[in-house]
């Protein structure tokens, strides 16, 4: 059975947004619009957003490290947001695996975010419904767009390449060959959710710099292993002036 999901490289993700604003301007103009966001930014907000990217530091001060993660559906191959429905309005597309909600069957229960995991479901203030992200559905399979751009919006527009969108059942497609060659994982492997979206882990360079090579106004770059003469504008290093 063909499995579509998106995998996405946190080594390289930039946190730009550019993945949010185009999810947020493709769907809202789609099936799933209006998407509701009335008051997005204070201590308790509203808003329904299919992808968010959340920012946070790690390590301890002056170790410390950003990371962005991009965070959707993950559209689960088992899962749990499906059998707690009481209306039957999310199902899981057996002809690619896409999960979806059913507007006209919802009824605003919130069963299936209580029983996500990830946080991915979010209900619809205005048309009090649950929505989650399609993976596109609607653009994918759109015969009206080139082949080239019938791609999730968030794939087509994120700057860095972080996203990657095809068959992970498929060992040949782009998405199983980086979740293999790039140490691809699972989010929370131990639910048994069986999460088709992947991420590449984020993997750190040591970069060292010989002292030579630093250049600073009281350590000047050697050339051929001497100083160079001082310019006019440059001070010596016996100047006591500066």
């Amino acid at each position: 059975m063909t499995q579509l999901a998106l995998v996405i490289d946190l080594n390289v993700c930039v946190g730009c947004s550019a993945c949010v604003t185009s999810c947020k301007e493709w769907n809202t103009s789609g099936p799933a619009g209006p998407m509701s966001d009335s008051n997005p930014y204070d201590a308790n907000p509203t808003g329904t957003f299919f992808n968010r990217v959340q920012t946070f530091e790690v390590g301890v001060f002056p170790q410390t490290e950003t990371i962005h993660f991009p965070k959707s559906c993950l559209h689960c191959e088992d899962p749990p947001c499906v059998p707690v429905c009481p209306t039957g309005a999310s199902y899981k597309r057996k002809e690619d695996g896409i999960v979806l909600v059913d507007y006209d069957k919802c009824i605003g229960c919130k069963y299936c975010s209580w029983a996500c995991p990830y946080g991915a479901r979010e209900i619809d203030e205005k048309q009090k419904v649950m929505k989650k992200c399609t993976l596109c559905v609607d653009r994918i399979y759109s015969t009206s767009l080139p082949v080239e751009d019938r791609r999730p919006s968030c794939v087509m527009a994120c700057p860095t390449s972080a996203r990657l969108f095809g068959d992970v059942h498929d060992p040949d497609s782009v998405v199983s060959r980086a979740i293999r060659d790039e140490g691809g994982y699972a989010l929370m492997p131990e639910w048994g959710t069986q999460p088709a979206n992947h991420y590449l882990p984020r993997r750190k360079t040591t970069m060292r710099i010989h002292e030579d090579q630093l250049v600073r106004a009281d350590n000047p770059l050697k050339i051929d292993g001497k100083l160079p003469k001082p310019s006019k504008h440059q001070p010596t290093l016996d100047d006591t002036s500066w």
